[in-house]
């Protein structure tokens, strides 16, 4: 076929190449279609296997990182089965954090301490990092979105302020910026956590943040500020009602303008609910920052610039490992361990993993 003057041996080749090739698609295409023909509508449909992400921190037992470790010096481990590392970063890399401030009527005692502590962690970030800035009350705002621009990031912190409604959508806030602002976002990603803790009124529940966060691989430092009892009220300050002597004041118990403030604050039962509030509280929030790799710290204005040192450095030195997991898995949450070959060590990694199917 290739014989004859007008055809050189290379366009002889080029043709027979494209002859191949257009052989092999229309080879594909018929065991697609056969294949297609075959599926019943019931049948499962495995989505591509994605990388998954397993950011790690290696220190000694004082809490220094260890640098200088190699590939070869991990394990990973997926329901105990070790599994093939397919990617591994050590390289310093620019950060991106987002800083959520709890600016909910509880926080009212603290927020100016709160506010404090985020300018602080902002002053420890290098010029290449990226932050953004979102408060959490009655609703979520974005009062800045991620930027380098310092200035911008201050005046946002300098913003925050408590509404005139209740509420507290903690839950809601953290799944947002995971979902939201952190989406198609690649590299260190983080979220500073800074609240009491306290939840009324997010959508997201519990149990499905950390579903959130296992499919994730953002990772939560909380840090919690201690404050008084839990307002139970959802609705505006102007929801007022008449006393007995025609004093007005909020329908709910615990507000500003308490007919007796003394008498709650003296109050015993009311002091062991404030401490099983708290107790719940940070239970929730050692919790988020536990399956995500990162920490839990209570705010102590002496030592709070200590504390978000030690959180970049981690940050920036975290090691990044990757792998896929089998395609033939159910949807379920999956264990994953690292472990590293060296003697005396704490490793701090992400402890789930979700695979996910579709019909």
């Amino acid at each position: 076929m290739c014989s004859g003057a007008r055809l050189t041996s290379v366009s002889c080749k080029n043709m027979l190449r494209k002859i191949a090739l257009f052989t092999g698609i229309m080879f594909a295409a018929c065991v697609v279609c056969v294949r297609t023909q075959d599926r019943t509508p019931d049948d499962v449909i495995k989505v591509s296997t994605a990388l998954v992400s397993v950011p790690v921190i290696v220190s000694d037992r004082d809490g220094r990182y260890i640098p200088g470790l190699r590939q070869s010096d991990f394990t990973v481990l997926q329901d105990g089965n070790p599994q093939v590392v397919e990617f591994f970063a050590a390289i310093e890399e620019p950060l991106i954090v987002a800083l959520l401030i709890d600016t909910s009527q509880s926080t009212r005692g603290v927020l100016g301490d709160i506010k404090s502590a985020a300018g602080k962690f902002l002053k420890l970030l290098q010029p290449v990092d990226k932050a953004m800035i979102v408060t959490f009350d009655y609703d979520t705002h974005l009062l800045s979105p991620l930027t380098t621009d310092r200035e911008q990031l201050k005046r946002a912190v300098h913003a925050a302020d408590i509404p005139e409604y209740f509420g507290t959508t903690m839950r809601d806030a953290v799944a947002q910026t995971i979902r939201g602002q952190f989406k198609g976002v690649t590299g260190r990603k983080a979220i500073i956590l800074l609240t009491d803790g306290k939840d009324v009124g997010s959508r997201v529940t519990a149990a499905d943040l950390i579903y959130s966060l296992q499919e994730s691989d953002v990772m939560v430092y909380s840090v919690f500020f201690k404050t008084g009892e839990i307002l139970q009220q959802m609705r505006p300050r102007n929801d007022r009602r008449d006393d007995i002597f025609g004093r007005q004041f909020p329908r709910f118990p615990g507000r500003r303008n308490d007919p007796f403030p003394q008498r709650r604050r003296d109050n015993p039962q009311r002091r062991d609910r404030v401490e099983r509030e708290n107790e719940r509280a940070t239970d929730f929030l050692e919790k988020l920052s536990e399956v995500t790799a990162g920490r839990f710290y209570e705010s102590n204005s002496s030592k709070l610039k200590e504390t978000f040192g030690l959180i970049i450095d981690e940050l920036r030195h975290q090691y990044r490992l990757g792998f896929y997991p089998a395609d033939d898995m159910v949807e379920t949450t999956h264990a994953i361990k690292v472990k590293v070959s060296r003697p005396d060590v704490v490793v701090r990694a992400r402890s789930n993993f979700r695979t996910q199917t579709r019909r």
